[in-house]
């Protein structure tokens, strides 16, 4: 486990260098930064700037900018004048330094500016403007902290977010804050749903469907409620919060009529894609993504943004989601998802995530459908998995994927064996076999049913040991 160090400590040793070494600030600070990473510190939470005194701080004491705007903050908020430019002023200053960079953020954090930021956010929560920078600073400081986040802070992002639905400004902000105190943060989630936050983040589409950016961050919020990223707990409600974004807030809908007012818009549209993706978690769920014109539109986004690759890859991620459905199975394949998966493969050939979801949305088609595998290997599937195993023969998860298929194509079809050996099947997956050991189940499964000679070990038999006294 790597070491920690305080800010304190590092600059301490920063200020020695310049003081009794004779150092100047950069050399000071690039020896500070060997010397801790030589004895295993990790450095991820400090700041790696030679901290400066403030233009108005008599006492010349040195500091980060990011205290000297919290400290200006506090300043504000003990004094009994009216707020005015300098309050602002500190506040756009303080979200700036926290854009900088995670370690800014935690220091921050170490100095109470949570409570700082949420005093000035209540403090202002009906001066519409005010409210906006103090949200921006709350925005840019919880992220990456969701524990940070408190109850009076849950209740308050709720309150804004009911009371300025007309303002997109405002709401975006308030929405960004809300998603990333929910990752990696379940309780953060739960919290948030039992308070109402489902309905106010469907609404805020409905109502502003054309507002690419609003739409773009609702959609991303509900998608984090779907999360299961807390290590910190063993079961999480992720699948129930995806079924109540589903059965009761029309959540299906919501997001594919919103997806057709920006079929120019890229971002948007991977983003809604990603979030049906979540939220295809049961076999009606994925008819209703269909009935509703979700597979037309992600055929007809397949068709028209080769030129796009991360949306190719999110729009074959939602295809492998609704595919999870036999039924939806033999719709998709029947509507040419195949033959416009292969071009976008071998047309995207160079980046492995598109590579890995092709593979990936392929080997589900394939799955307990013979019909789909004769589809898939007429129209050059296995070829193109095959290529991207010999483009990408470093990345296990396009192997693994790849693999998956190349097993499933045989798996009821054992007349495919011969040709995919003969395309050289074999030496690919042996190559996956050897070179990545989180491939070895999907490797060694392939070779089974292509009918080469593979090891299948029991590691332990719990016959040939015992236990010493």
């Amino acid at each position: 486990m790597s070491r920690r160090i305080t800010q304190d400590t590092f600059d301490a040793v920063v200020r020695e260098n310049i003081e009794e070494f004779d150092m100047d600030a950069d050399e000071a600070l690039r020896e500070a930064v060997e010397q801790f990473e030589s004895q295993g510190v990790d450095l991820s939470c400090i700041i790696k700037v030679v901290p400066t005194v403030s233009s108005d701080d008599k006492s010349e004491e040195h500091t980060h900018e990011v205290l000297q705007a919290l400290d200006s903050l506090r300043i504000g908020k003990n004094s009994c004048s009216v707020p005015g430019v300098n309050t602002k002023a500190a506040l756009e200053h303080f979200t700036q330094q926290c854009s900088l960079g995670f370690a800014q953020r935690y220091l921050a954090a170490q100095n109470n500016a949570y409570f700082v930021i949420l005093s000035c956010c209540k403090k202002n929560v009906d001066d519409r403007d005010a409210l906006l920078v103090s949200l921006s600073a709350l925005a840019a400081l919880t992220d990456g902290q969701p524990d940070l986040l408190d109850v009076e802070g849950q209740q308050f992002l709720l309150v804004v977010l009911s009371k300025y639905q007309a303002d997109v400004s405002v709401i975006c902000d308030a929405i960004c804050t809300v998603r990333q105190c929910c990752l990696k943060h379940e309780q953060n989630r739960q919290d948030f749903v039992k308070g109402g936050v489902l309905p106010l983040l469907t609404q805020c589409i409905e109502k502003h469907s054309g507002c690419a950016e609003l739409v773009k961050e609702a959609s991303a919020a509900l998608r984090v409620m779907t999360f299961d990223d807390d290590v910190r707990v063993t079961y999480g409600h992720a699948h129930d919060h995806a079924k109540i974004i589903v059965l009761q807030h029309s959540g299906l809908k919501v997001l594919i009529e919103a997806a057709k007012d920006h079929l120019d818009n890229t971002s948007v549209l991977g983003e809604l894609c990603a979030t049906l993706s979540r939220l295809a978690v049961r076999n009606e769920f994925c008819q209703d993504i269909c009935d509703l014109g979700g597979l037309k539109l992600f055929m007809t986004l397949l068709a028209d943004s080769y030129d796009s690759p991360e949306l190719v890859r999110q729009v074959l991620s939602a295809i492998k989601a609704i595919a999870g459905n036999d039924d939806v199975k033999d719709a998709v394949v029947n509507a040419g998802v195949v033959q416009l998966t292969v071009i976008a493969m071998n047309r995207h050939m160079n980046i492995s995530s598109v590579c890995e979801r092709g593979c990936a949305c392929l080997s589900v088609l394939a799955l307990r459908k013979p019909n789909n595998c004769k589809v898939i290997m007429e129209n050059g599937g296995a070829s193109a998995a095959l290529q991207a195993m010999k483009c990408h023969s470093d990345v296990v998860s396009v192997q693994k994927q790849a693999c998956m298929l190349l097993r499933n194509l045989v798996a009821r079809m054992r007349s495919y064996c011969q040709p995919l050996l003969d395309m050289g099947a074999e030496p690919l997956i042996a190559q996956a076999l050897r070179a990545h050991q989180d491939c070895g189940d999907e490797a060694k499964a392939a070779l089974r049913d292509l009918g080469c000679q593979v090891e299948l070990r029991e590691l332990w038999t719990g016959k040939h040991s015992s236990l010493a006294n």
